[in-house]
């Protein structure tokens, strides 16, 4: 674990982000660098690709959580 000095409108960016999206501020910035990480390591993939197939890594179960 780090520090990572970043701009302070950067930072207030993630932090209204996180509250929408119900992570902490330390978590959104993890979930945005991971992501973009991936983006950029697969030009080609669409995000909504990068995200099925992490569900699917993590062995989630989407007709669970949506009730099919």
């Amino acid at each position: 674990m780090g520090i990572v000095k970043i701009d302070d409108e950067l930072h207030e960016e993630i932090r209204k982000a996180s509250s929408v999206m119900v992570r902490s501020i330390n978590a959104q910035a993890e979930y945005w660098i991971k992501i973009g990480m991936l983006a950029e390591a697969n030009p080609d993939m669409p995000f909504a690709e990068i995200i099925r197939d992490q569900m699917q890594q993590a062995a989630v179960d989407i007709r669970k959580v949506a009730g099919g």
